[in-house]
């Protein structure tokens, strides 16, 4: 892949259902664009998708994803651990080569206008695509989820979508179209069901609380077990192995054992750190498929092609 290159990462809220989210990733096929990673999350009720290529076919891509997602999930029906607003619940764009965000967040404002234009779902725009300074952060953008935001712009004009609307569209809720930095997304188990413990971390962890910086954290209970959900949105600012230690030593606190660990999607060679625990600890990491360069090298066959 030569020329300008730019990852998007859409989250859809769908992960129990492989045929719908199958469909969903198939649509995305467009030339230009590679398929690096997708999972799905049945606990979360959630699946994460990751494509690259050439900016305007990305952005395409996205929308045509997004659309695919507001055609087969009713938001009215589902339900899942994760918070959300939308069908296709977040589409953020990343830098990769040879783009700036600066641009990437001009990308995001075309996705989002051709998501509305298209299928009559409104947009948030939020990290580095922000217009306004409160919606920056996603947690501020998702308060409430689907159902409390779409009561709430009601009789708050300040909750309204950034683009359309005003109301919610019936079934596919809203869409939170951003650009931003590489995001790291982990999460970590222990060896218990304690979803107050794992709660209580993540208030202790995450940026917003005071803790780590540019760390966003929820506890949740996950194949039967609590899990961290962590996402590191800044890995040079604060390393995976630092985040490692500070679980570790809340896990002390609270005497509860850490378990294994996971990374949901890629991670750029630039946040892997050999030797450390963290790295030790993740179930199923094969770095030709988990590391970012590498993937990009060898991306996976589209769904029905």
């Amino acid at each position: 892949m030569s020329g300008p290159l730019v990852e998007c990462v859409p989250n859809f809220s769908e992960g129990v259902d492989a045929g719908r989210v199958e469909a969903i990733v198939a649509a995305m096929n467009v030339a230009g664009v590679h398929l690096l990673d997708w999972s799905m999350d049945a606990d979360h009720n959630r699946s994460v998708v990751t494509i690259a290529g050439e900016p305007a076919a990305v952005v395409e891509a996205a929308v045509r994803g997004a659309g695919k997602a507001v055609e087969l999930i009713d938001l009215t029906r589902q339900q899942g651990v994760h918070p959300r607003i939308g069908a296709a619940d977040v589409i953020p764009f990343v830098p990769v080569r040879g783009i700036k965000l600066e641009q990437c967040v001009l990308l995001a404002r075309q996705a989002g206008l051709e998501i509305w234009r298209r299928f009559g779902v409104p947009v948030y725009f939020y990290e580095a695509a922000a217009s306004r300074p409160d919606r920056v952060n996603l947690e501020n953008v998702r308060s409430g989820q689907f159902e409390g935001l779409r009561d709430a712009i009601e009789h708050e004009p300040s909750r309204r979508p950034d683009l359309g609307g005003p109301a919610l569209h019936p079934t596919g809720g809203a869409c939170a179209v951003g650009a931003r930095k590489f995001l790291v997304a982990y999460n970590i188990y222990f060896e218990s069901s304690d979803v107050a413990m794992v709660r209580a971390m993540a208030r202790e962890i995450r940026a917003a609380s005071g803790g780590l910086k540019g760390v966003k954290a929820m506890g949740a209970l996950a194949h039967g077990r609590a899990q961290l959900s962590l996402n590191i949105t800044d890995f040079e600012a604060t390393p995976l192995s630092q985040v490692h230690r500070k679980v570790a030593t809340l896990a002390a606190r609270h005497k509860a054992v850490l378990a294994e660990s996971e990374l949901i999607g890629l991670v750029p060679e630039a946040a892997c750190e050999r030797e450390s625990e963290w790295m030790r600890q993740l179930v199923e990491f094969d770095e030709q498929t988990k590391i970012l360069e590498r993937r990009l090298a060898h991306p996976l066959a589209w769904p029905g092609s």
